[in-house]
């Protein structure tokens, strides 16, 4: 089975018939990054640019502006959030799907933990009548000032949602009138400490919930600066088997590396993270699944 040629875009389609399922368990090799693979910028670079600046150039064709609205106002991003808080766990409120998009039965991929919003806003620029974008973010102020951005660019295939997707991606996802073909989880808060583990987004019941929303064919993309957290999600997908497979065991022109990991990153963009990442000398950790059925 292959994926849905309407809902997923053509860098990311197979090129031959799925294979029966294979399953994917890899041994955990590594517990630090290796920096060695993406070598940090000599210093003299670094003294003439900064991380921001490359971030301002790949996002330059937005033209976003500094300047939002008094009810937004300063925009300070708080690096950990704890989602398990309990005014954190209230549901979403469902939104009206027809108000939201000019056509609420479009193909749609979900961003969970969607940031600042760039990375989502720059897809759906591109791609204003074949598909919808959400974005589901933890920080309100972040989700205010993305649909501020969405509002100035007059943006009718985008929307942002102030959300805990652990507590309302299911919900949301279901009262959606057209199919789920993409979900990305890109470089979370890893939660560091053993005891914060349960912090983490991608557990169990995500997990679940994602995979039982995606139609046939829809796609998992998850990626992380952090090894650690990198594996800890990719256990859980790899888990899933019986219902999905690895991107490379379909498309051979998805390359990996010899542990499993794509060795470049799909979407056409990086996020503001994976390129402060990449700026630090870090390697980025990427995996992509296709649902089989």
């Amino acid at each position: 089975m292959g994926c849905i040629s309407y809902a997923i875009p053509r860098f990311l389609r197979p090129t031959t018939t799925l294979s029966p399922p294979l399953k994917l368990s890899f041994p955990l090799r590594h517990r630090t990054v290796s920096a060695a693979v993406y070598p940090a910028s000599p210093l003299s670079e670094k003294e003439e640019i900064r991380s921001p600046e490359l971030v301002a150039r790949e996002y330059a064709d937005l033209n976003l502006s500094d300047k939002f609205s008094q009810e937004v106002g300063h925009v300070r991003i708080r690096q950990h959030v704890n989602p398990l808080r309990s005014s954190l766990m209230v549901p979403a409120e469902m939104p009206d799907w027809n108000a939201v998009y000019k056509d609420a039965t479009l193909p749609l991929m979900v961003d969970i933990g969607s940031g600042s919003g760039r990375f989502l806003i720059w897809l759906a620029k591109r791609n204003p009548d074949s598909r919808n974008y959400l974005g589901l973010e933890i920080r309100p102020k972040l989700v205010k000032r993305a649909e501020y951005w969405v509002n100035e660019l007059a943006l009718k295939n985008i929307h942002f949602i102030y959300a805990n997707a652990t507590v309302s991606f299911k919900q949301l996802v279901s009262t959606y009138s057209g199919p789920l073909i993409l979900v990305s989880i890109l470089c979370p808060d890893p939660h560091f400490k053993k005891k914060h583990h349960k912090r983490r987004v991608v557990q169990k019941h995500l997990v679940d919930s994602i995979i039982d929303g995606l139609a046939s064919g829809g796609q998992i993309f998850i990626q992380s600066d952090v090894l650690e957290v990198a594996l800890d999600m990719r256990n859980y997908f790899d888990t899933e088997s019986d219902k999905l497979v690895h991107i490379d065991n379909i498309d051979p022109n998805m390359l990996c590396d010899n542990e499993g990991w794509l060795l470049k990153n799909p979407m056409g963009i990086r996020t503001e993270r994976e390129i402060h990442a990449e700026f630090e000398g870090a390697r980025i950790y990427r995996r992509m699944y296709q649902k089989m059925r």
